[in-house]
């Protein structure tokens, strides 16, 4: 294929290695991606109050679609591009359900650049400002970009299907592990603000090469015009994927990224 006009990106477990860095050769990779006249999007469950960190490893900045498509972030200008938040009433009807059925269930919210929690939810990212309430002070206080749900550190597979029967059409609830469920707001998914994103920049989903590994990247991945696993992904994704690459601990986006835009001879040494 030739090379794509928009490349998109997971973070965790696609372009972030297992200790939590990014390579050189990943950050080789991306750079040429930009000095070839592409546009880098990383498209992530993550917050953005733990995007600085990334963009720092990378050296890369531009826009991301974090909290799995609720808020798309200008990296550069430091502001919201777009704010999709979760009806606090609906949150709090589903949490409630959630308990019911889960009674040591914690929650958690993200909402843009603040976080609150319940006490004994443990979180990946502390915050030195957190809020700490239950939930319906949380609700109260933060507009919720994405509600959280942990149940300590066991997996919460089992109640999946039931916390998506539960959110009904009132929010989308996605998971990019077993012990964490995440829901957003209706219509939500990193489909559907990457192809905002794309369409802003004038750029055709068939245009576009989208990575990812874990099952809150299908929606993304079936909309991008080709489509890439890394080979630590999730076997769903890895059935779904146009190309299956190597893992992300091997770097596996930079090897696709080197043969989609192969490095620019020197003029003056081929002279």
């Amino acid at each position: 294929m030739s090379p794509p006009d928009l490349v998109a990106t997971d973070l965790d477990g696609t372009l972030i290695r297992s200790d939590g860095t990014v390579s050189e050769r990943t950050r080789r990779a991306l750079r040429r991606v930009r000095e070839q006249g592409a546009t880098v999007v990383f498209v992530t469950g993550r917050p953005i109050r733990s995007m600085a960190e990334v963009v720092e490893q990378t050296s890369v900045s531009g826009i991301a679609v974090c909290a799995n498509g609720a808020l798309v972030w200008d990296l550069d200008a430091g502001r919201a591009l777009n704010h999709r938040v979760l009806d606090p009433a609906a949150a709090l009807r589903i949490a409630l359900a959630i308990r019911e059925i889960v009674p040591d269930a914690a929650f958690a919210v993200e909402s843009g650049l603040r976080f609150g929690r319940e006490a004994h939810f443990r979180t990946m990212w502390p915050d030195p400002h957190e809020l700490v309430a239950d939930l319906a002070g949380l609700l109260a206080e933060l507009p919720p970009t994405k509600l959280l749900v942990r149940r300590g550190g066991r997996s919460l597979a089992d109640v999946y299907e039931m916390v998506v029967a539960f959110a009904g059409t009132d929010a989308v609830v996605t998971r990019s592990t077993d012990n964490l469920i995440e829901i957003g707001g209706a219509g939500v998914s990193k489909a559907v603000a990457l192809a905002e994103v794309a369409a802003s920049h004038g750029v055709a989903a068939a245009n576009v090469v989208a990575f990812g590994d874990m099952l809150n990247d299908l929606p993304m991945l079936a909309w991008a015009g080709h489509s890439v696993a890394v080979a630590n992904a999730h076997p769903e994704v890895l059935a779904a994927a146009d190309e299956i690459t190597a893992a992300n601990d091997d770097d596996g986006v930079a090897l696709v990224l080197e043969r989609l835009f192969p490095a620019v001879p020197d003029a003056a040494a081929s002279a």
